[in-house]
């Protein structure tokens, strides 16, 4: 309230949605991408076999690597989407054969958050007077989960794919337009931006400070590129 007594209207504050994540998952996937491919680039390019062969790799890693992230989001996703599927038919099954008993299920839950059990047994009853917001409210105090939210499996795969597609090209693409060391110092440069990059926009979703999560996102990137990339020049030194 103002020092005039009039009361202060303040704009509401809006909670972002952080349930589905699909912008999270797309920045992990790209980072993901990028670390997978730049690890598997460098450690190839270590062995020194010419640049067709580490342009090879980098393009059947690129393909490899979203083709089995597309695929695992699309079966972890469509059988947990089946999972949810079949437990909100156990609960359909029990709010049209038991009703009584949902009705009293629903009742305790709401005493045991500290409403009163009067406007428990209200707000309850009034649930149950729509069978689909029963079956909604049920899903989502039970289980935890929407009806109407399960997610879409071939949505995710493709997001999946085309992020780690994106961030597996980063450091392939000096090696489509040269090769030797201007190629192999250019990916570097590249991905070493593009990890920066996905740091600072990860920031964005964590709210950490965007240096701390730039650095920490470039030195996971460092140290996998370094490791593979010095396997790389162990491994083609032994064979030559």
């Amino acid at each position: 309230m103002s020092d005039s007594g009039e009361v202060e209207h303040r704009p509401p504050h809006h909670h972002r949605d952080v349930r589905g994540g699909a912008a999270r998952a797309a920045v992990f996937g790209v980072s993901d991408g990028l670390v997978t491919n730049v690890s598997l680039v460098l450690g190839v390019a270590g062995a020194s076999p010419g640049g067709s062969i580490v342009r090879l790799a980098g393009v059947a890693g690129l393909i490899a690597g979203s083709f089995s992230m597309a695929a695992g989001e699309y079966v972890s996703m469509q059988a947990q989407r089946e999972l949810w599927q079949r437990e909100i038919e156990v609960e359909r099954r029990a709010l049209s054969h038991h009703p009584e008993g949902e009705a009293a299920e629903l009742r305790a839950m709401y005493v045991e958050r500290g409403i009163d059990p009067d406007v428990a047994t209200d707000m309850a009853n009034a649930v149950m007077r729509d069978p689909e917001l029963a079956l909604e409210v049920h899903a989502r105090e039970e289980l935890g989960i929407s009806t109407e939210s399960l997610g879409s499996p071939w949505q995710a795969a493709a997001a999946s794919f085309g992020t780690f597609a994106l961030g597996a090209l980063i450091p392939l693409l000096p090696w489509l337009f040269t090769s030797g060391t201007a190629a192999l110092v250019l990916s570097i440069a590249c991905s070493a931006v593009a990890a920066v990059v996905v740091g600072v926009v990860l920031s964005r979703f964590t709210e950490r400070s965007p240096l701390f999560s730039a650095v920490r996102q470039l030195g996971v990137t460092a140290v996998a590129a370094a490791v593979t990339y010095a396997v790389g020049r162990a491994v083609g030194s032994g064979v030559s």
